[in-house]
């Protein structure tokens, strides 16, 4: 069974079995008063159930009101525990009147014990109602209380003297053998007057716990004494015999009070849907009844003495009595009542003036709005908030004041707030604009309670705080310099992009930017300088852009763009559209920038990726990023587009970064040398290190295509240590053997600043292999514009000290080879393969190369020609006054093995020479001679 199904079913079976016990109830009265009604069939056994009967319906109720007692009552415990003493009192009273006409067949005699147990059913009862009733806080109230009673009891008490108990009472005088029964029969009704004062007193006093079980045990006992009343009325009273159906009263009202607790106590058990309460409605006129309840009783006083009047007797002393105690306890509750009113006023003012200065002094606005809208109070902080006067706002409908385009939420969310039961939602907060006394409009926000059918709003302004939100999400989503959108937010856009409307155009492009040059913006004229070029150039690129599009920077000189789609199918003229807009912004980017006095330059190198179905954002920015990357190896300055094997270059370049990595470690590199021979005699002046990668099948492959395309600075650091520490090891090795050749090494600038050893370190590791500096040299790579010339000069002094000789390497070819001559401590000059190769075809470079061979030797250096292959560019470079030559003229690059061989045999045959005569290598060698201690350099 569900949860609901369950619910329900508990439900309904709690409420059948409540309606079965109210049902067998009633039959049970019903079937009593039918009996009675009708003599019971006979009088025996009338009088057994008018007797007997109703001493078990008493007894019932005592054991009922016992055991709920027992069970729990909580504080009105002791008020069931005295109903229970009450019913007692009545069974046995009841008990000893059926022994008297059932088991004795006589008279009941008057007075008897069933007397003393019929009176004393009042007095517990009595004290029960006051437990019942709700406890005064005040003394005020405890005498208000008791001045009630006598209030109500005092005017029954006159009516019931005037009609009734005077002619008793009379009677009594008169026959003074009988004034037992007369005082018998004048404490049943005062008892009853007692207890119909408690019971009306009750019941607008009652208090809130087990308010069912209360109202059933008031009306059982009103009942009990509705029915003593008319027993001792003097007409029924001379003709009462037991089994008649004033008995009927009796019996149901000990029933019904039998059943009070239980009932309450069930109906306490049932789920109660929360909700406003019914009696609701009731209260207004509960306590108009409790409020008219003295002035009633009054009346009653009265009329009683008024029918004394008008019947033409005389008027008792006891009505006059009781008639002025009534009027004095009357004026005195008033007393108390004006007192109390009095001391009430004084603090309603006070608290009226303490909420008062509270509102007006609030730097919130307080608005009432009646149901239809209009305005019927604001509170005068208005002026100070809104700029306007709360009496012009007073009148004017809520609606006139809010921003139109608010106003249809602001009504929607009023609606479903009016319409949500009150204990599920007591308040709501909405937030819209109000416009205030200049014109402008203000962001407020109200917290609204419901009011009397209308609202009620506690407004505050919090323009500032929603223009401060504003301005966070902004600075959150744009770059604080150029204050076009960041990475995230650019992120965001191109999401949305692709997931919106136009999520399947394939028109839609991100554009990867990246400033060629901007590095050394920074190192030349300062970073405020570059932040004012970058803060130029994406104003440039936001204009250039079109206005569904977007720029952005994504940090550095890096900025991206987002090219919408315009729905065209035709995929080649939209890519050559896009491509234009890129070259487009190339162009703009690539202008002039004028910072300060000068003029700066800088490049731009575009990637364009085009969106495809499904694509992520992450994977269409990442290709833009690929494509960039792409132009920029291509030689900068250029547009590219992706293409999916530039993904598959990056894949090919992670797999060669981890297998030269594995080849490091594993050991997988060898070294190879190349001869340097002096063209002049052929001998070996030198041997220049070369390392190679030997592959699983064995084949010797150059590392630089690797090192190339896996990008690997660390890599590259470790092979050029690697090959430093190879290179002079094995070159002592080959002096200890008889061999004494100086050996080069090539490390770039850039490698020879960031990660080669320091010059201490250079030492060491000659003098750990026990080679002399003389016999290293250093070929330095003059093409990386990024290098400090002042930091490398420093290096290479150090390094010149301990002896080392220093090699301009790629001379011919590098952007600042003049400025390398005129700085760096330079020992050899080694001229650019690119020149060796046509300076025999090309009269231009055969000039170009005859001018640098010039300046080595004016300047005092040596000079090696790289890439000599054929013995005509041998003969050209000895005419031009080069002193040496490397490549395979003479001989490739050599293994140990056969190196030693070369060097035993000491020298090459050049073209031009004769033949020399054999000569071992040793000695003297050519490169090595000359000063070490000064370079020939021109002024600077």
């Amino acid at each position: 069974m569900s949860a609901l199904g369950a619910l329900l079913a508990t439900r309904s079976e709690s409420g059948s079995t409540g309606m079965r016990s109210r049902i067998l109830l009633g039959l049970v009265c019903g079937g009593y008063s039918v009996g009675a009604a009708f003599g019971w069939g006979s009088p025996q056994v009338a009088v057994f159930m008018g007797d007997f009967g109703l001493a078990a319906a008493a007894l019932v109720a005592a054991v009922s009101c016992f055991l709920y007692a027992r069970t729990g009552a909580g504080r009105l415990r002791p008020a069931w525990l005295l109903f229970s003493l009450s019913s007692a009192m009545a069974a046995c009273g009841n008990a000893v009147w059926g022994w008297y006409e059932v088991i004795l067949g006589v008279p009941v005699p008057t007075p008897s014990l069933a007397d003393v147990f019929f009176l004393c059913f009042a007095p517990p009862a009595v004290v029960g109602l006051l437990v019942l009733a709700k406890r005064p806080v005040t003394r005020a109230g405890w005498v208000c209380l008791a001045l009630d009673a006598w209030l109500i009891g005092g005017s029954l008490l006159t009516l019931a003297w005037s009609l009734a108990l005077a002619h008793t009472a009379n009677m009594a005088g008169v026959q003074e053998a009988s004034v037992a029964p007369a005082a018998l029969s004048l404490a049943y009704p005062l008892l009853d007057i007692v207890l119909v004062s408690m019971v009306l007193a009750l019941h607008f006093r009652r208090a809130g716990v087990n308010r069912s079980a209360v109202n059933t045990a008031i009306a059982a006992l009103a009942l009990t004494v509705l029915s003593d009343a008319v027993f001792t009325s003097p007409l029924l009273r001379s003709t009462y015999h037991s089994g008649q159906l004033l008995d009927a009263g009796w019996f149901a009202g000990s029933l019904l009070l039998a059943y009070a607790p239980w009932g309450a106590r069930r109906g306490a058990r049932r789920p109660v849907r929360p909700g406003p309460p019914r009696a609701i409605a009731s209260r207004p006129i509960a306590g108009s009844l409790a409020a008219l309840t003295p002035y009633l009783a009054a009346a009653v006083c009265t009329l009683g003495i008024l029918y004394n009047v008008v019947d033409g007797r005389r008027v008792d002393r006891v009505v006059i009595f009781t008639g002025c105690t009534v009027v004095l306890a009357l004026v005195v509750r008033q007393g108390i009542m004006l007192l109390d009113n009095i001391s009430l006023t004084q603090e309603l003012a006070q608290k009226e003036n303490h909420f008062r200065s509270l509102v007006q002094g609030s730097s919130d606005v307080i608005m009432i709005a009646a149901p239809n809208g209009t305005l019927r109070y604001v509170s005068p902080a208005a002026a100070g908030v809104y700029g306007r006067e709360a009496e012009d706002l007073v009148g004017a409908e809520l609606s006139s004041i809010i921003h139109p385009d608010d106003l249809g939420r602001v009504v929607h969310e009023v609606r479903r707030f009016l319409a949500a039961p009150p204990h599920e939602e007591p308040t709501t907060r909405i937030e819209c604009r109000f416009r205030s006394g200049t014109g402008d409009w203000l962001n407020v926000e109200s917290t609204v309670n419901r009011h009397q059918g209308g609202l009620l709003l506690n407004s505050r302004d919090v323009t500032e705080r929603v223009r401060l939100q504003a301005q966070l999400q902004h600075n959150a989503e744009h770059d604080p310099l150029t204050d076009l959108p960041n990475r995230a937010l650019f992120t965001a856009r191109v999401r949305q992009a692709l997931s919106g409307r136009r999520s399947g155009d394939p028109g839609t492009a991100v554009l990867f930017i990246d400033l060629d040059g901007f590095k050394q913006v920074n190192d030349t004229i300062g970073h405020q300088a570059g932040d004012e070029l970058l803060i130029q150039a994406g104003r440039r690129l936001q204009e250039s852009v079109r206005a569904g599009d977007t720029a952005a920077r994504l940090g550095g000189d890096e900025f991206a763009a987002l090219i919408m789609g315009d729905g065209t199918r035709d995929q080649g003229a939209r890519e050559y559209q896009v491509h234009e807009i890129a070259d487009r912004l190339r162009l703009t980017l690539s202008q002039p920038y004028r910072i300060g006095a000068s003029e700066v330059r800088v490049a731009a190198s575009i990637g364009v990726a085009f969106a495809e179905p499904a694509i992520s954002p992450t994977d269409l920015m990442r290709n833009a990023d690929l494509a960039m990357y792409r132009a920029k190896a291509g030689g900068k300055d250029r547009v590219e587009l992706y293409a999916p094997q530039m993904q598959a270059d990056v894949v090919r370049r992670s797999e060669l970064a981890t297998r030269l990595r594995t080849a490091l470690r594993d050991g997988e590199f060898a070294l190879l040398h190349q001869p340097v021979v002096h063209l002049a005699s052929g001998s070996v002046a030198a041997v220049a290190a070369q390392a190679r990668w030997r592959s699983a099948q064995g084949i010797l492959f150059t590392p630089a295509e690797f090192l190339r395309v896996s990008g690997d600075d660390d890599r590259t650091a470790e092979l050029g240590r690697w090959l430093l520490e190879e290179a002079v090891a094995q070159a002592a090795e080959r002096a200890r053997a008889g061999h004494p050749v100086a050996v080069s090494v090539r490390l770039s600038a850039a490698r020879l600043l960031d990660s080669a050893p320091p010059p201490g370190s250079v030492e060491a590791l000659l003098t750990r292999h026990g080679l002399p500096s003389g016999a290293l040299m250093i070929e330095v790579a003059d093409s990386d514009p990024r290098v400090s010339f002042d930091a490398l000069e420093q290096r290479l002094v150090a390094l010149r000290r301990l002896g080392v000789r220093i090699a301009l390497d790629g001379f011919g070819s590098g952007f600042a080879a003049i400025n390398a001559l005129r700085r760096l401590p330079i020992d050899v000059l080694k001229l650019d393969r690119n020149l060796v190769e046509g300076v025999v075809e090309s009269a231009r470079l055969h000039k170009i190369t005859s001018g640098l061979l010039r300046i080595a030797c004016d300047l005092g250096l040596q000079s090696v020609a790289d890439g000599v292959d054929v013995p005509e560019q041998v003969l050209a470079l000895r005419a031009m006054g080069c002193t040496h030559g490397q490549g395979m003229a003479f001989s490739g690059p050599l293994d140990e093995y056969r190196l030693r061989r070369a060097l035993v045999r000491g020298e090459f045959p050049v073209p031009g020479i004769p033949a020399p005569r054999p000569v071992m290598a040793g000695g003297s060698i050519p490169l090595l001679t000359g000063s070490h201690t000064e370079t020939p350099v021109p002024p600077t």
